[in-house]
């Protein structure tokens, strides 16, 4: 049967619906793919130099690349698009509200390649940038495309399909996911806790700036949220990552930082289960399975940023042990956790990551009046915009003692490789709480236009507001079905770090723009604390910055593209 019950929508019916609309998104595609390949062609050209791209011409075309990467990132998002449509309509749960989001995300995203992809608030890429002459361009002058960049996305599609929102259950996503059972099962059992243990206190513990309570880690340890993806075999339940991206992207619907908690056990189980010696991972994947053991990742140094081949925390032999000296920040969670996946330099004479190697770092739980109790540790808390519920901390290292055998893997100089082997991991949970996040700006802006009425109606029915709405539901399911097709990819294990760094940098701009319209359509209201929109507005405001900023993310990208 068709989703929610909907017969399947005859376009005669319904005029915003385009007629035969999968044959005609299906045929835009090939003219979009050519362009991207054309545009790679011709970047490759402007930065290579004797057969190789070259840093420095790279660093010089670093829009063009980065639009490279953009483009990359919408033809894959409408790719996607397409086969989230088909499968639902083999499935026969194609109804009108997927329709609507199919016809308005190619309609806008068409256009968008067309006349310029926004890459931030002030930055553009224009099909020039990327050196298209006109002939190239007119690749996309195809009758598929020309009707779906002037018919699809219009103010009468927008409407209707906000029309139809207001009828569902508040509880559901906007349009049949595509997923199977059991990963809706989860959803949904996701949903109704947080519907019931999260949202009702979210904005509280943001406000107090509050540690996350216990007994909600406890709670969240009980359903399997720290061994979701670790094996049978070392206690976890052996879920695949969409599931994990399932569960992230429910949980960050209630508050970001509960669908964060499980980041740093998704880290540090795969740093284990890909680098760890047999000891290592029965040792410790069963304790961070359980949640008897919290980890938090402690990478990022005051000067490095993203430049993690300049880290300069050393890890110095001493006996069979090692001490650590140094500084760390932006270490989340860092005074209640138990060990830290810690990366520091074992090799003195060594300017790059080849100097690195990752530790499995024990240290004792802090308290509220001492939160940093283990000898050869210190740390203060950064004061943070959003994204609270963990607290952010910078920490210093003076001979900081860590057993041999915690040398993750017992080899030195493997610690930059062992976690280049997560970003995937890690960015694809990313991309799933910023989905999160973006679902809650849309959850809390649709009841507010509903009952907030201005000039004698709701603000819903005022077109710029229902358009707003619209394009949230829409970009939403876009940045989903990325996110979805990378955690597949991932758990077949094929290479995935473009589709995960895709996923990753198109869901965090989608979570900030619900954000930043959701506090629109509130208005002033929208300002003031007492408003949940104002600290979903803070919380996307990161999902650009970690796991990779927008721009690195962009660059990663480019690279591979280039080859």
């Amino acid at each position: 049967m068709p989703h929610d019950g909907q017969t399947m929508p005859r376009p005669a019916d319904h005029p915003t619906l385009l007629p035969d609309l999968l044959s005609q998104t299906d045929a835009a595609l090939p003219a979009v793919e050519q362009l991207l390949d054309r545009a790679t062609a011709l970047l490759r050209d402007r930065v290579s130099a004797e057969g190789r791209v070259s840093p420095a011409l790279l660093e010089a075309h670093q829009h063009a690349a980065h639009g490279l990467a953009w483009l990359a990132t919408y033809q894959q998002a409408l790719r996607q698009l397409q086969a989230w449509a088909e499968r639902l309509q083999t499935a026969g749960q194609f109804g009108e509200v997927e329709h609507l989001l199919l016809q308005i995300g190619f309609g806008e995203y068409l256009a968008q390649i067309r006349g310029g992809i926004p890459m931030s608030q002030g930055e553009m890429l224009r099909l020039a940038d990327l050196g298209l002459d006109s002939d190239s361009i007119a690749l996309l002058d195809t009758d598929a495309i020309r009707t779906l960049c002037t018919q699809a996305n219009t103010q009468a599609a927008r409407s209707r399909l906000v029309t139809l929102m207001q009828e569902q259950d508040a509880n559901v996503t906007v349009g049949a996911t595509g997923l199977d059972d059991e990963l809706e099962m989860i959803r949904e059992q996701f949903r109704r806790y947080t519907q019931d243990r999260v949202e009702p206190n979210a904005h509280g513990w943001h406000l107090r700036d509050d540690l996350i309570p216990m007994e909600i880690i406890e709670e969240l340890a009980e359903m399997g949220v720290f061994g979701l993806t670790i094996p049978e075999e070392f206690g976890g339940i052996g879920m695949s990552k969409a599931a994990m991206v399932v569960v992230s992207e429910e949980l960050s619907r209630g508050y970001i930082g509960v669908g964060s908690l499980g980041t740093r056990s998704e880290i540090a189980a795969e740093l284990i289960l890909c680098g760890g010696t047999d000891a290592q991972k029965a040792h410790w994947l069963p304790r961070i399975a359980s949640g008897e053991i919290l980890p938090t990742a402690v990478f990022t140094e005051p000067n490095t940023g993203s430049d993690l081949g300049s880290l300069r925390t050393r890890a110095v032999r001493d006996g069979d042990d090692y001490a650590v000296t140094g500084n760390k920040t932006w270490i989340t969670h860092a005074a209640r956790t138990h060990v830290m996946t810690l990366l520091a330099r074992t090799d003195p004479g060594s300017t790059d990551h080849r100097g690195l190697s990752m530790f499995l770092a024990e240290k004792t739980p802090g308290t509220e009046s001492d939160p940093f109790p283990t000898p050869g540790m210190t740390g203060g808390e950064i004061e943070v915009l959003g994204y609270r519920g963990m607290k952010e901390y910078e920490l210093g290292f003076d001979n900081f003692r860590v057993a041999g055998d915690n040398l993750l893997g017992g080899v030195e100089g493997q610690g930059f490789k062992q976690l280049m082997q997560t970003f995937e991991s890690a960015r694809i949970q990313t991309a799933a709480r910023a989905i999160g996040v973006a679902q809650s700006a849309l959850d809390l802006t649709m009841r507010y236009a509903v009952e907030r009425r201005q000039f004698g109606k709701s603000l819903i029915d005022f077109p710029r507001v229902s358009g707003k709405l619209a394009m949230m539901a829409v970009e939403i399911m876009i940045a989903r079905q990325l996110t979805y097709h990378s955690a597949w990819e991932k758990d077949n294990d094929r290479r995935c770090d473009l589709e995960a760094g895709m996923a990753k940098l198109l869901g965090a701009r989608v979570a900030w723009a619900a954000a930043d319209n959701g506090l629109q359509i509130h208005g002033g209201n929208g300002f003031a604390l007492e408003y949940a929109i104002s600290r979903v507005l803070c919380d996307a405001r990161i999902l650009n910055i970690f796991e990779g900023a927008a721009e690195i993310q962009a660059q990663v990208i480019a690279r591979r593209l280039l080859g």
